[in-house]
């Protein structure tokens, strides 16, 4: 399995400055597949391989529903991607778990 390559970018609304959508990119890959984490909140991107790639939140959300995605991750990256969801959250868009 392709190793993390950690990545943020965020949408701001030019007039406001606020926050409207992130994108976090676990790894480099085109999508196959998008999956509904948290209805209307957050979308999880997998490669043709079922891979997790990215994950986009386009409202508040739980670290702890984001955390979970990287369970289906080797041992040896599943808790950098945990810590990667947990340190780049913006606190506008972070539910307290």
């Amino acid at each position: 399995m392709s190793a993390p390559t950690f990545n943020v970018i965020q949408e701001v609304d030019k007039a406001t400055g606020d926050i409207l959508a992130v994108y976090f990119q676990i790894r480099l890959g085109k999508a196959k597949t998008v999956k509904e984490v948290r209805e209307g909140v957050a979308f999880a991107n997998y490669d043709y391989l079922g891979r997790l790639l990215g994950v986009e939140l386009l409202a508040p959300c739980s670290v702890t529903v984001l955390a979970r995605l990287a369970n289906d991750e080797p041992l040896k990256h599943k808790n950098r991607i945990k810590d990667f969801f947990k340190k780049s959250i913006p606190k506008s868009l972070a539910i307290p778990a």
